[in-house]
């Protein structure tokens, strides 16, 4: 495969990825700010920002929730907005329509057109709502319609990679407020694993079960290791090399260092230092996307995020 149509599978995948990853967290954090008035929106708004790796203005006095979302929903020129991720990911098929599929490509095509420029306060839920339901409508019908060859397997490295990287950073946003940050319920809620949960463990979900079952949970899609290890099968069967010692990929090298690292580290003391442990998943992720460029991509592709998070 050509690597301009590799590198447009790949970056359709992360880019609908992180539409849908960046609505789930802007709705649980935005809606928290309404229903908690103890909490410094200010601070809580400047701390959203970091974790999504786009800093506010340094002569800004106040960081409010209508410029969070100007700025990662509405904004078309900050890589972390939806609008951006919608745009680009409108401009990747474009770039590979001879691949991409007549059905995806008016999916995306439309979803772009339809991008309000800017929000309504009282419809801020109903929008966020409307970019799961396109993201999900382009994921299905890629998985629906698309022979399981290089293209699917570098549209589902792309996104296995974003998903871990925004659920790290879902998990992430849990102590941005402290004592009254979201709770383990509404975090569930909003990766869509709360009856997940619940058929699961049985019970309401506690923080050690919680973070256990979206860090470690094997067979739910949106958990990290899940998605790790998604991204290293399409990484295993586009470039199939057995090494009699180590792994040279750097992809899977990356990628087999947080998993092993999440898998037998006690949940406890992920929970402990969660902040910290989530970071560097998502270094891992910028690592593992790094690798992948290089090895497959021309050198001027262009980043995953902008922004590093302090």
């Amino acid at each position: 495969m050509l690597s301009r149509i590799a590198e447009s599978l790949f970056w359709i995948g992360r880019y609908i990825e992180r539409s849908d990853g960046t609505a789930r967290i802007l709705d649980v954090h935005l809606q928290l700010l309404l229903e908690d008035p103890w909490i410094d929106e200010d601070t809580a708004c400047r701390s959203l920002l970091a974790v999504m790796g786009s800093f506010p203005a340094a002569d800004v006095a106040k960081v409010t929730r209508e410029d969070v979302l100007a700025r990662l929903a509405v904004d078309r020129g900050n890589p972390s907005s939806i609008a951006y991720s919608l745009t680009a990911a409108r401009e990747n098929a474009r770039r590979a329509r001879e691949i991409v599929s007549t059905e995806l490509w008016e999916t995306l095509n439309t979803t772009n057109s339809r991008m309000p420029r800017r929000l309504q306060t009282e419809k801020v839920h109903e929008f966020f709502q409307w970019v799961r339901e396109r993201s999900a409508l382009a994921v299905g019908i890629v998985d629906s319609s698309t022979s399981r060859d290089e293209a699917w397997q570098f549209f589902t490295l792309g996104r296995s990679i974003e998903r871990a990287d925004m659920t790290a950073r879902l998990l992430a946003t849990r102590s941005l407020t402290e004592a009254s940050g979201p709770s383990w319920t509404t975090i569930l809620r909003s990766c869509g694993a709360y009856e997940a949960y619940l058929r699961t463990y049985r019970g309401m979900p506690s923080a050690r079960n919680a973070a256990e079952f979206l860090l470690l949970d094997r067979l739910f899609p949106r958990s990290i290791i899940y998605s790790i290890q998604r991204a290293e099968d399409c990484m295993s069967a586009i470039d199939p090399r057995a090494d009699r010692v180590g792994h040279s990929n750097q992809v899977l090298r990356a990628l087999g260092r947080i998993r092993n690292d999440l898998e037998y580290r006690p949940t406890s003391e992920i929970l402990s230092e969660l902040p910290q442990h989530m970071d560097r998943v998502q270094k891992v992720t910028r690592e593992a996307s790094e690798a992948i460029k290089s090895r497959f991509f021309p050198t001027q592709a262009e980043p995953s995020w902008i922004g590093e998070i302090s």
